[in-house]
């Protein structure tokens, strides 16, 4: 397995911050924004280093949500507060987003998001509000 994170950030006003994937897994669709944890990082670096990269924002992790298998990745899902930076799309996202309610629930219904992000996140009482 390959261990992997990921971030859950709501915004003030309870809107999710996502990532569409500009590589394999899941290229084209929404998911959140995280990646492989390298060698020597702990899981609260590797988020911030993902979530850097892909999005320009500075986070700071505060708890683990849950944890998911994804074929040969097994990923850690940290909510997460946003502590600085500028939102814009960068490393392997092609483009970052706000997502409040509605426009999650379009996401949905296109078949726009990550396989099983929606349900994972219902269960964990993480969706946008």
């Amino acid at each position: 397995m390959i261990r992997c994170v990921g971030a859950i950030v709501h915004d003030a006003e309870g809107r999710l911050l996502l990532v569409r994937r500009g590589h394999e897994p899941g290229k084209g669709l929404w998911s959140l924004p995280g990646g492989r944890v390298e060698t020597g990082e702990t899981d609260e670096m590797a988020v911030s280093r993902e979530i850097l990269e892909e999005t320009g924002l500075s986070v700071r992790s505060l708890r683990l949500v849950g944890r998911v298998e994804r074929g040969v990745y097994e990923i850690f899902d940290y909510a997460c507060e946003v502590v600085g930076g500028t939102l814009r799309a960068g490393d392997d996202a092609d483009d970052v987003s706000w997502a409040g309610p509605s426009e999650f629930a379009g996401l949905v219904a296109g078949g726009q998001l990550v396989a099983e992000l929606a349900e994972t996140l219902r269960e964990w009482d993480a969706l946008p509000r």
